[in-house]
């Protein structure tokens, strides 16, 4: 495991802890202090910033001492190094799955296809057996899951985590990926998603 990972895992209390998050970040990590007026509301934040269009990804990990794996529905993706390959992530604090992803060191991205609109809706709910019907297959450097039909994939370990507000920000190093293509890409916009059309 990332000693990244491992500091974040320290930072946040025991496992036990970790499993628990408070609604709220640390105060200490807020971008705005308890005294000041934040210089924008979260509703305009939201409206303005949905204005850009992004793909989207199911972030998983491998199966812990329950026995089952971790995943949830990520738009904040993207790439990050060529040398060396880095990707990132974005989840939020309060985050249930991020924990289980930063125990297990390992993650796979997997990009959703145009069709899989359904697919992110089952992982971007809080609770219950996300994987339930959903075909995978162990991704071939971590064993992370690979969700079944997606166009691309990308299969890391966790290089750095850093924090951003709100959101902690995921540093991947990539270990193995692949696009068996398909589908043209699943976007979201606006709170809508949307296909690319050429």
């Amino acid at each position: 495991m990332a000693a990244a990972a491992v500091r974040y895992l320290r930072s946040a209390g025991s496992a036990s802890a970790a499993r628990e998050p408070s609604a709220l970040p640390r105060a200490d990590l807020r971008a705005v202090g308890a005294d000041e007026r934040a210089p924008v509301g979260a509703a305009g934040f939201r409206a303005v910033l949905g204005h850009f269009a992004s793909g989207v990804t199911v972030v998983t990990a491998p199966a812990d001492e329950d026995g089952t794996p971790a995943g949830f529905a990520c738009q904040s993706f993207a790439s990050l190094s060529l040398d060396p390959p880095l990707v990132a992530f974005m989840v939020a604090r309060t985050s249930a799955t991020w924990p289980r992803i930063a125990r297990a060191g390992v993650f796979c991205v997997n990009v959703l296809g145009e069709r899989q609109d359904g697919l992110c809706r089952q992982f971007a709910v809080s609770g219950g057996d996300k994987f339930a019907g959903v075909a995978h297959t162990p991704a071939p450097a971590t064993g992370s899951p690979l969700l079944a039909g997606v166009p691309a994939w990308i299969d890391c370990r966790v290089h750095a985590v850093h924090t951003g507000g709100d959101h902690l920000i995921v540093v991947g190093r990539v270990e193995a990926l692949g696009a068996p293509g398909g589908d043209g890409p699943l976007l979201f916009h606006r709170g809508r998603f949307g296909r690319f059309t050429a």
